[in-house]
């Protein structure tokens, strides 16, 4: 397995922001925005027309901020990412064929689970650090509690109906390592133009405590 290990990256900021971009005009005020409120990791999901060309210009020209990508769901996407700028990858699920390509991939990784015997598969091919979605409708914080006495091991990063309110909740966790969300880069203020409210956001979130140790 050629994998590094993502839990140094990860443990930048106790959120990573799970960025759909609409407009490639809005990459590169947005990706700003996020790095001055204090929070440097990036998702940019593939869910978008424009979501790879949103990574390279972030990547070029947003110092400071740490491109991932995000909804990567296929092999054939890996390469596009990683040429496009993504520093590491992030997947809502992992098919045995996926996990089999993720752990060649150049760049960390995160892989999508939702269930104790998902988890125990990814950890069984040495995948240490997982994503946890969808993560509200799969038992939410007290899933992960209860996975933390039979699989020690694992760290998480849970994403899915994560906000302000129960993002707290997951980072009292000693395996949650950050949570995703999106709610530090809401639709209306990105098409607004509002990235002050996306800073606001994120200062905010970037202060968030987490139990997690990194050492």
């Amino acid at each position: 397995m050629s994998q590094s290990n993502p839990l140094p990256l990860i443990a930048r900021a106790p959120v990573i922001p799970v960025v759909v971009i609409e407009r490639l005009e809005d990459a590169v005020p947005l990706a700003r925005a996020l790095v001055e409120g204090g929070l440097p990791l990036i998702e940019v999901t593939l869910r978008t027309p424009v979501a790879l060309r949103a990574m390279s210009v972030i990547a070029a020209e947003v110092e400071g901020a740490i491109v991932g990508a995000g909804t990567v769901t296929d092999r054939s996407q890996i390469e596009a990412v990683v040429e496009a700028g993504a520093t590491y990858i992030v997947t809502p699920g992992t098919t045995p064929a996926l996990a089999q390509a993720l752990a060649e991939a150049p760049v960390p990784v995160l892989p999508g689970c939702a269930t104790a015997s998902e988890a125990m598969a990814l950890d069984a091919l040495g995948f240490k650090v997982l994503k946890f979605f969808p993560a509200e409708p799969s038992g939410g914080a007290p899933f992960l509690k209860g996975l933390a006495g039979p699989l020690p091991a694992l760290r998480f990063c849970p994403t899915g109906g994560i906000g302000p309110s129960n993002a707290p909740d997951y980072l009292a966790l000693p395996n949650v390592v950050a949570v995703g969300g999106s709610w530090v880069v809401p639709g209306d203020a990105i098409k607004a133009g509002n990235f002050d409210k996306v800073r606001e956001l994120s200062a905010a979130a970037a202060k968030l405590p987490r139990a997690a140790k990194f050492d």
